[in-house]
């Protein structure tokens, strides 16, 4: 607990003050990853080798956008340093240990963003939702990146409307904004990578699954080149007789 706090301290000075309420989950993010790390790093490097799959071959390597670029682990960053000009990481947050670490490595030409990508702003204001629509004034993009945001989009998202009045928010504002995600990155005039964990299911240490649930409220992600399984929480994690297991896939 005591270095949770120390880097929660250490990331309140460096994130503006619209998005300081979201430090403690990527802090709590940032500690999970930690504890889990054996049982994530197949999920990772997955994830990894799916960005570099889908940029394979790009005839022009300007500049590539990263949305929910998060602790980085998901994401070749070393790689698209090497192959792109500018390299340009969106995030509501970006903690102190990810801020140091890109310095320390000496990536120049990595470029931070905070943002909130869900769009609920824009919902909530009666606004047209275009939660991408930023990615237009992105001089020369060549590739863009989804990177195991959507379905955290959502949780977001909905715990936002449960908050709220009734009767504020329509009440597909969770499936709107989802789907408003995959709308504007399928439009994006560029090569894109989707990664996503679509549903999870609770298994027991037997093996035996006591609940399925879909994590993308109804909306249908594109076709997928690749997919597995991700053991978010494994056993010993929030129980020692069970586990959570996402499915996770990749289109590009």
């Amino acid at each position: 607990m005591i270095i949770e706090a120390l880097h929660y301290l250490a990331t309140l000075p460096v994130t503006s003050k619209a998005n300081r309420r979201f430090i403690r989950y990527s802090i709590s993010l940032w500690s999970r990853a930690r504890r889990c790390s054996r049982a994530w790093a197949e999920h990772e490097e997955n994830s990894r080798t799916a960005i570099l799959s889908a940029m394979d071959g790009l005839r022009e390597t300007r500049t590539v956008v990263v949305l929910g670029s998060g602790l980085l682990c998901d994401v070749p960053i070393k790689e698209l340093s090497k192959s792109f000009d500018t390299v340009v990481l969106v995030d509501l947050v970006h903690v102190a240990s990810v801020r140091l670490w890109l310095k320390t490595k000496g990536y120049r030409n990595v470029r931070l963003i905070e943002r909130d990508l869900s769009g609920y702003d824009d919902l909530a204001a009666g606004k047209e939702v275009e939660p991408l629509g930023f990615l237009r004034l992105v001089p020369y993009l060549d590739f863009a990146v989804s990177a195991n945001l959507l379905s955290q989009i959502g949780r977001g998202v909905k715990r936002r409307y449960e908050a709220e009045e009734p009767g504020r928010m329509p009440d597909d504002t969770v499936a709107r904004l989802i789907d408003a995600h995959l709308s504007d990155l399928a439009a994006l005039p560029c090569r894109t990578c989707l990664l996503t964990d679509t549903s999870y299911a609770v298994i027991d240490r037997y093996g035996k699954t006591h609940e399925e649930t879909e994590l993308l409220h109804g909306a249908l992600p594109p076709a997928a080149n690749a997919s597995w399984s991700w053991p978010v929480a494994p056993i010993g994690e929030e129980s020692a007789d069970y586990q959570i297991v996402h499915k996770v896939i990749a289109a590009y």
